[in-house]
């Protein structure tokens, strides 16, 4: 079957990162781009970005945060599991320009995606400002990684735990007020908080890309699942992004179009129950 997990690493409460074997990702991947997997025969098919990939060990890393019954079936695996199939890379790298001032902003899970972004922005010659927030400082992830790469990093934590209280936004206000020439921003998070990045930097000109996270199904436009109106017209993520204009992009859909499964995936979850005790012999496993 393949795709053999070789790392297995708590990051942050219910957030796993994952290194894989998928010698083929590896070598064909680009920052932006996702891979779409399940995780056994009669498990859905859910996208995940490729967070870092080592094409010399044809390894790629995943990160997983626990919000439905699929993500905990895979936080569940540990180092030898097998996922049982894996398609990629899927949707268009970001485009990354040469010699300018990017700023990344990350929110929560997003920082998955932040990561890569600024490997790619760095390698390609540019300034590279990365703004990562978090709801507490526990649950802040990847920070070390993009620390080492970035030129400057700012944190912001919802309850002030760590880093500078407030929003993602506060502090994108105040690196534009300070004068700092910001050529692009990409943003990538929460909806409501790439919506209020891209009215952050409407009103300055700057041009925003906002990496969107719609339902996805198959990655190939076929099902239609992952439909956004971006500039007033129907567009497919999969395919045709998942990066996009945020200022011509709408929000409030997708934030309705992500809301549409919910009762279900409730559901779903409520019927998966996952024996506590098994849990617990996972967790002394992992830290032996």
């Amino acid at each position: 079957m393949g795709n053999r997990i070789v790392t297995a690493r708590e990051l942050a409460p219910k957030t796993w990162l994952f290194e894989i074997e998928a010698d083929h990702i590896a070598k064909r991947g680009k920052a932006g781009q996702f891979i779409i997997l399940r995780v056994n025969d009669e498990g859905e098919r859910i996208p995940l970005t490729i967070a870092n990939r080592d094409p010399a060990r044809g390894t790629i890393t995943i990160v997983a945060q626990e919000v439905g019954k699929t993500t905990e079936m895979l936080n569940a695996l540990d180092v030898g599991d097998e996922i049982h199939d894996l398609a990629g890379p899927l949707g268009k790298p970001t485009e990354i320009p040469t010699g300018k001032t990017v700023v990344c902003v990350g929110g929560g899970i997003g920082n998955a995606v932040v990561w890569p972004q600024v490997q790619a922005l760095k390698q390609a010659g540019n300034k590279v400002i990365a703004i990562l927030g978090a709801r507490t400082k526990e649950l802040l992830i990847l920070e070390d990684e993009i620390r080492a790469i970035a030129d400057q990093v700012i944190v912001t934590t919802d309850d002030g735990s760590y880093g500078r209280k407030g929003m993602v936004t506060h502090a994108l206000d105040d690196l534009i007020d300070s004068g700092e020439k910001i050529d692009e921003v990409i943003t990538i998070g929460p909806v409501v908080m790439m919506k209020f990045v891209c009215r952050t930097t409407a009103p300055h000109g700057i041009p925003t890309q906002a990496s969107l996270n719609p339902i996805m199904v198959d990655g190939t436009g076929m099902c239609g699942a992952c439909r956004v109106t971006v500039g007033g017209k129907t567009r497919f993520a999969c395919v045709e992004g998942p990066e996009f204009d945020g200022h011509q992009t709408d929000f409030d859909e997708l934030i309705t179009r992500l809301s549409y499964y919910k009762p279900e995936e409730r559901a779903s979850l409520d019927h998966h129950h996952r024996c506590k005790m098994d849990e617990a012999a996972r967790a002394l496993d992992r830290q032996a």
